[in-house]
């Protein structure tokens, strides 16, 4: 009896063990996927995939005689909100730009939202570099409240070290503005007042 005792013992000490391994394991699994969307973003930055723009804290030290075009893009679905583009510009590598998208709530209540960007072509979104942002925090209009949202920003000069890209002459930046608050009665507000329940606008300016 004793041994079978002990057999049985044993028997259920492997179940235990293998219990928790498989436990740890999915433990671990579920720490690896809550950490991906931050890694990735991480490595997006670092590297540029995907068209994912630089931050940095300080203006170029190196301005070099090479211009290049930037045009942008705006886009807000859900959002209530007219949201435009800045005009396009033309920088010299290096050389820091100021421009501002403009965004207006149309409903009548206080509306939030936060925007996210991609450049175009990708490849260029490791040398776009982003000094200030509208993007970087999250943005909520008053009723019928109309600002600028700026951003700061400069094409490194290291982009002519890429043979691909050393030719390029335009950069699209696009942003979209995705909401951070899904409140029926806005919605029904906005319905109200524009016959809408979603509102896209994607505007490219010409300058005109």
């Amino acid at each position: 009896m004793s041994g079978k005792s002990g057999e049985t013992k044993r028997a259920n000490w492997r179940n235990v063990r293998t219990a928790g391994m498989a436990f740890s394991l999915v433990a671990a699994m579920g720490a690896l996927s809550y950490a991906a969307v931050p890694l990735y973003e991480i490595f997006c930055q670092v590297t540029g995939f995907g068209g994912t723009t630089q931050r940095v804290d300080t203006a170029s030290d190196r301005v070099v005689d090479r211009a290049i075009t930037v045009r942008f893009d705006a886009n807000a679905p859900g959002v209530p909100w007219d949201f435009r583009p800045a005009a396009p510009v033309t920088v010299r590598l290096g050389e820091s730009a100021i421009v501002n998208y403009t965004a207006k709530n149309l409903i009548d209540q206080p509306s939030s939202g936060q925007a996210s960007f991609n450049v175009t072509p990708e490849m260029a979104g490791a040398y776009f570099n982003k000094i200030d942002c509208f993007c970087f925090t999250e943005q909520t209009l008053q009723p019928g409240e109309k600002v600028d949202m700026g951003i700061t920003f400069y094409v490194d000069p290291d982009i002519l070290e890429v043979p691909e890209l050393a030719d390029l002459q335009t950069i699209t930046l696009s942003y979209t503005m995705f909401p951070l608050d899904r409140d029926s009665d806005a919605v029904a507000s906005a319905e109200r007042t524009d016959n809408v329940t979603t509102r896209s606008i994607a505007r490219e300016t010409t300058g005109d």
